[in-house]
């Protein structure tokens, strides 16, 4: 059983905690069910986010998505867009949110901390008209919101950013490949034009080596 934003799991601890007051409170100063300008201009300057997905069995999971600022697009206040780009195959989330639809995202700033949470239902299509927006795109995710709301920054650890990932395609989709997809003997397990794409770079590197490039953060 739900009470609005909340079912009796929540309103358990609530009660436990003697927080039943507090949550209420809350829930009606920063929940919204919709982005308000603040949030859709924190979420068009991120370049990277957390989604959760779940599977249709219901097992919980979480990935780290990135692109350049502004891979998030904000096309109406209940709606946010984000591409789906060359990764190992699996599309682990992508075919959770087919199955599910369910999805939370978590936009956090680590330089100046700030965080947004949105939760949404979401669609993927390998067909969306986005796709030209994306060079490199492979799917495109339509998100529409269902709540979203701000937490305080406390316990967000401070980090510098150094660099933008090289690894996000460029204006013609193009992207390096990225170690493990040369490790020797990988070729074979890719689909065709990625092989080709990898064999085109000229290298291949051992296990050792992939090792040695994943301990710099190089992977």
């Amino acid at each position: 059983m739900t009470d609005g934003f909340y079912d009796e799991h929540h309103r358990g601890l609530q009660d436990r905690f003697e927080s039943r007051v507090l949550a209420d409170s809350l829930e009606a100063m920063i929940v919204q069910p919709e982005l308000d300008e603040q949030a859709a201009d924190f979420i068009s300057s991120r370049e990277f986010f957390f989604l959760s997905t779940v599977t249709a069995d219901g097992q919980p999971t979480v990935s780290h998505k990135g692109g350049g600022p502004g891979f998030v697009k904000i096309l109406t206040p209940q709606t946010l867009a984000f591409p789906s780009y060359n990764g190992n195959g699996m599309f682990f989330s992508m075919g959770n949110i087919a199955a599910t639809a369910k999805i939370g995202m978590l936009f956090i700033d680590f330089e100046t901390p700030h965080r947004v949470r949105v939760h949404a239902d979401a669609t993927v299509d390998p067909d969306d008209p986005l796709l030209a927006d994306f060079p490199g795109a492979q799917l495109i995710v339509r998100a529409s919101v269902t709540d979203t709301f701000v937490n305080c920054p406390r316990y967000i650890v401070t980090h510098a950013r150094v660099e933008a990932s090289r690894y996000v395609p460029d204006a013609k989709g193009e992207a390096p490949s990225p170690a493990w997809k040369k490790l020797d003997g990988m070729a074979a397990l890719l689909p065709p034009a990625e092989a080709a794409h990898v064999e085109s770079e000229g290298e291949t590197i051992s296990m050792e080596e992939y090792s040695e490039r994943l301990a710099r953060g190089d992977g």
